[in-house]
């Protein structure tokens, strides 16, 4: 189990409705209209509880005629907690999630079908926007300004100050007007 898959476990046993759900179904398998009448919870709250528990891997679900079943996901509850705390951490892979994540999202928010609606102000969401606007030009390739341009309007209409971005966060070099994608070191 990763560390995000450990942590979501933890939380969902933290909640004391899906305590109660998990009591009954050590007992026996069951659907969500029978959980309901013997906790003496609504069945959206028991239906809500149990997709978090599906979610974390702690039931399992199978259809049966006209209800789908519950029961127990034994192997994840037989795991001793020792064996998560030993399990080697993975710090790094949840910190490039994380930013992956966040990568993900701000160029949902600066982009609209392919079109960049603004320059982001914060630096940090800047360069993901001129990244990804860089993967549109190759490596080591020279362009004319012209060519730069063109690409760049393609994402949005104001290219001199994109272009001028690209310079100045080095992703580009510009000699005699010319214009080449550089890797940079920080990456």
């Amino acid at each position: 189990m990763t560390e995000l898959e450990v942590i979501k476990l933890f939380k969902c046993l933290a909640d004391k409705s899906r305590l109660l759900i998990l009591k009954s179904l050590i007992k026996e398998p069951m659907y969500v209209e029978l959980l309901a009448q013997r906790l003496q919870l609504t069945p959206p709250t028991i239906s809500f509880h149990l997709k978090k528990l599906e979610d974390a891997n702690i039931v399992k679900a199978d259809k049966e005629q006209y209800y789908t079943v519950y029961s127990i996901n034994e192997d994840i509850l037989k795991s001793a907690i020792i064996d998560f705390i030993r399990e080697e951490s993975s710090e790094k892979d949840v910190q490039n999630q994380r930013e992956e994540e966040y990568r993900k999202k701000v160029l949902e928010s600066f982009f609209e079908y392919g079109k960049l609606k603004t320059i982001p102000v914060q630096r940090k969401k800047k360069l993901i926007v001129l990244e990804e606007i860089a993967k549109a030009f190759e490596f080591d390739r020279t362009y004319t300004e012209r060519e730069v341009n063109i690409i760049i309007a393609d994402f949005n209409d104001d290219f001199c100050t994109i272009r001028r971005e690209f310079i100045g966060e080095k992703m580009f070099v510009r000699n005699d007007g010319m214009y080449t994608k550089i890797k940079r070191e920080n990456k």
